[in-house]
């Protein structure tokens, strides 16, 4: 069976989305940014209802639009919010801390990776903004620190999901098995199919992923 996760803006479209088929919810605020926290109101209110529907809830740890690079102080927002989803029961969460240069921020996500405690993981897009010929390196130091997955789009999101495809392949043959890859990003109902036909994967993400 295929797995598809729906990216939603806000608590909104969740009662519309599992009811359509979503198999997983990606809950986010301001996706015209790429997807922020939303606040504890919504998040209680989320965990609520996709546990009632047995939906497993990925939120989004992310304390502003931009870049993903953070200081200290948007470190402890995260870790917070991070805090916060344990409390309430979410399943797991979404996040990604890099340097100025674009590498693993490593200490920033250790710190991140230990506030989740035992949550699921997924390393979100920050993945393509790594240099491609350092994201095997990426993927083995994510896999050491007990990431369940990597959603990407194999490469800018202005490039289409079909363009992206050969190096998606790649990331899934680094990969191997150790890590999900989770590919997002242009992903819709018309191409879900042929997308993770061709990848061979059983996991999808998007915001039109279903019709709803």
């Amino acid at each position: 069976m295929l797995l598809k996760e729906v990216c939603v803006e806000n608590y909104t479209n969740i009662p519309a989305a599992i009811a359509a088929g979503a198999n997983r919810i990606e809950l986010n605020d301001n996706l015209s940014v790429g997807g922020t926290t939303v606040s504890r109101g919504v998040m209680a209110e989320a965990a609520k209802y996709t546990s009632e529907h047995h939906v497993p809830l990925v939120t989004m740890i992310r304390p502003r639009g931009g870049n993903f690079v953070y200081n200290d102080t948007e470190l402890k927002i995260m870790e917070a919010d991070l805090l916060q989803a344990q409390s309430l029961g979410v399943d797991g969460v979404a996040f990604g801390a890099l340097t100025a240069d674009n590498q693993l921020d490593e200490e920033a996500l250790a710190l991140l990776i230990g506030a989740a405690g035992g949550m699921s993981i997924t390393f979100h897009m920050a993945f393509d903004a790594i240099p491609e010929n350092q994201q095997a390196a990426a993927i083995d130091w994510l896999v050491d620190h007990d990431v369940d997955r990597i959603l990407t789009h194999g490469g800018p999101l202005d490039q289409p999901i079909a363009d992206c495809v050969p190096h998606l392949q790649t990331t899934i043959k680094q990969a191997a098995g150790r890590i999900q890859i989770l590919p997002g990003g242009g992903i819709t109902t018309a191409n879900v199919a042929d997308i993770t036909t061709t990848l061979g994967v059983k996991q999808a993400h998007g915001t039109k992923i279903i019709n709803y």
